[in-house]
């Protein structure tokens, strides 16, 4: 992380200079300026977690305000297509629910807290709908990358049926398959 709030990636580094990937509308182009690196985080300890909790872009970017996740990336996961395009995933023909890949930094913030951020966000008791938008690519889903996450995702949705008597959790419980990344 920078000091100016932005998430950042290294992508190269030697003894004298390091270049980062901002994902800035800069990018691509020579720049120099002084930064600080706040924070180190090594890729192999990343993990990744994916939630479908309507159109994307919203739970995007709450999960991107969560301390400890490090990048989020809208795209499309459940489906039986290759490369979907947004028309087609739209069209309810593919099978594919609109996600949030969350990267995240498990020693700053948890699968449970994430699992908490996702449940309140999303309502669990509606079938292919969250808000005004319609239709099976909203339906709201927990996509498991680990054994542990499927592991720890169910415990959590039997707690919250527990919770919640009498009303049903229309919230899908899978592992991840077919994932593809939204276009820009």
């Amino acid at each position: 992380m920078l000091s100016n709030g932005l998430p950042a990636r290294v992508s190269a580094m030697n003894d004298n200079d390091v270049t980062l990937d901002l994902n800035h509308e800069l990018a691509g182009k020579h720049l120099t300026f002084d930064v600080t690196l706040l924070a180190w985080t090594p890729a192999e300890r990343l993990l990744k977690a994916t939630f479908g909790a309507g159109c994307f872009w919203g739970p995007e970017l709450a999960f991107m305000r969560v301390p400890g996740v490090v990048a989020t990336e809208a795209g499309y996961s459940q489906g039986s297509v290759e490369e979907p395009s947004y028309e087609q995933v739209c069209s309810g023909s593919t099978g594919h629910a609109e996600v949030v890949q969350v990267t995240y930094d498990p020693e700053q913030v948890t699968y449970r807290q994430l699992l908490d951020d996702f449940w309140g966000r999303h309502d669990p008791t509606s079938l292919n709908k969250q808000g005004n938008d319609t239709g099976t690519q909203y339906r709201a889903g927990i996509y498991t990358h680990t054994q542990e996450q499927l592991d720890e995702a169910t415990e959590y949705l039997q707690e919250k049926r527990v919770s919640m008597p009498g009303v049903k959790i229309v919230t899908e419980l899978e592992p991840i398959k077919m994932y593809y990344k939204a276009e820009d």
